[in-house]
């Protein structure tokens, strides 16, 4: 397969954001910028030297639109098949062709629509048919998005496949709620966990957990209490400052600052898809709320 790769270092810089939807914009489905044809050259070459199809592996970002990577949206608007998840933005679904088939394998906690190996027979099928198919996930697909066991299962198949890294809700979900996750002067480090199992019995190291990092929890709310008391319990004070972001860079993005102390219950009535920040980066949020405080900036 050739190398498509190398497009990606031609694209051009766009000022402030990528324009959905907008009639004069070089951007809108149909259109075309001279690395684009490349793109879609390289893959019909390709594509006749082999009877699949070809499966890109999409991060669409933690749930603002605009989060989404000029390549991610042009995959995605050149696709005939998507299959997509429960948390992408639904406006990245108006963007795809009018003529793709549109695909729901959102999983919800203790609720899969389809299994992860049903995802998989489904990519390998649609593939297998001639077919693009642009696989659109939430956040980074390598984050916590089983994208490396899809991208296993197409290897195993035979199918080409294509990864475009996505912003993951880890970094852009603190940004978004004015808590940087590393500060000069503050912390240096920060350590992604998934929270989804909490407690002693997790398979989680919790004894290597730096103390003088962040700590972010992704998936935790749920396992909240659990996690807090299996730190406070391993050393860290219960003044330690924490967060718990639920829908994260969205206009229903809430945000709740207290400390290990008392953030289970202040947090209570949060809901998931939520994420809890342990750290003195914390700290930082009134100061830098600027999503909350400056509405006008948002694209969303």
């Amino acid at each position: 397969m050739p190398n498509t790769h190398v497009v990606a270092r031609r694209a051009r810089a766009l000022s402030d954001s990528i324009p959905f939807g907008d009639e004069t914009s070089p951007w809108r489905y149909g259109d075309t910028t001279p690395w684009q044809e490349e793109t879609a050259s390289a893959n019909s070459a390709s594509q006749r030297h082999n009877e699949n199809g070809i499966v890109y592996i999409i991060g669409g970002g933690p749930g603002d639109p605009g989060l989404i990577t000029v390549k991610g949206l042009e995959r995605l608007r050149q696709a005939d098949v998507v299959l997509y998840d429960r948390l992408v933005a639904p406006e990245l679904l108006s963007e795809a062709s009018l003529h793709a088939e549109l695909i729901n394998v959102g999983k919800e906690p203790k609720r899969h629509r389809r299994s992860q190996d049903e995802i998989n027979a489904l990519l390998i099928e649609k593939a297998r048919e001639g077919k693009s198919v642009a696989r659109l996930k939430g956040g980074d697909p390598f984050v916590f998005g089983r994208g490396g066991e899809e991208c296993q299962a197409l290897a195993e198949a035979g199918i080409p496949y294509e990864v475009i890294p996505g912003v993951s809700s880890v970094i852009a979900v603190p940004a978004y709620a004015g808590i940087p996750v590393t500060q000069r002067g503050v912390t240096t480090s920060f350590t992604v966990i998934a929270g989804h199992t909490g407690g002693a019995e997790a398979d989680v190291d919790w004894a290597s957990i730096p103390r003088n990092g962040t700590i972010i929890f992704v998936m935790g709310v749920e396992h909240m209490p659990q996690i807090v008391l299996e730190l406070i319990s391993r050393g860290f004070s219960p003044e330690t400052p924490a967060a718990v972001i639920e829908k994260g860079t969205t206009l229903n993005q809430v945000v709740v600052t207290a400390t290990l102390a008392d953030i289970v219950e202040k947090a209570a009535h949060l809901q998931p898809p939520s994420i809890l920040i342990v750290g003195k980066v914390v700290r930082l949020h009134e100061e830098l709320n600027w999503f909350n405080l400056e509405p006008s900036r948002r694209f969303v």
